[in-house]
């Protein structure tokens, strides 16, 4: 395993639509467990593909907060939302390729999403809370979408351009 590099907003790549996975090989494997480390140092709870450079439809999630509980560490390949529950919920989002920076964004409640794991076999789940807004979230990645792109124009640019001001500041560093 091995971190990878997360890039930043504004990059090309992370507004670009991923390409479906056509076949689990072992650079599959090999990038589901980089993005699995990438995320928990990060630290985060949801990581997609193009985050690290890489435009294919694969995410990685881990949404277990309590320390109490065993970690769940998923890997989705190709997930596609098959059912959205009409019921929305508001949660703070953040983003590990726009560090520091949240906004309320609304989404359904409740998602039904299928996709195939690492071993080949066809998954759905239902997921709901923390766990439905991270997998809506990082599917958003593979579709070339951003939280911020729910958010009103004006504090759009505000976060754009603060990232663009930290990307020069981390290129003289």
């Amino acid at each position: 395993m091995a971190k990878r590099p997360i890039l930043i907003h504004p990059d090309p790549r992370l507004k670009a639509v991923a390409e479906p996975v056509g076949a689990i090989t072992d650079e599959i494997r090999q990038l589901g467990a980089d993005m699995l480390e990438t995320m928990y140092d990060a630290p985060g709870i949801g990581l997609a593909a193009p985050q690290v450079g890489v435009l294919q439809r694969v995410l990685v999630m881990d949404c277990v907060k309590d320390e109490t509980q065993p970690p769940r560490p998923m890997v989705l390949v190709n997930p596609e939302i098959t059912w959205s529950s009409e019921e929305v919920s508001t949660y703070e989002e953040g983003c590990l390729s726009i560090p520091e920076q949240y906004a309320d964004v609304e989404r359904p409640a409740e998602v039904d999403v299928r996709w195939t794991a690492l071993d080949g076999s066809e998954q759905s789940e239902r997921f709901a809370g923390l766990w439905a807004t991270c997998v809506q979230h990082e599917i958003d990645h593979l579709n070339g979408r951003l939280f911020i792109d729910y958010l009103k124009p004006l504090r759009r640019q505000m976060i754009t351009r603060k990232m663009v001001k930290l990307k020069r500041e981390k290129a003289r560093a």
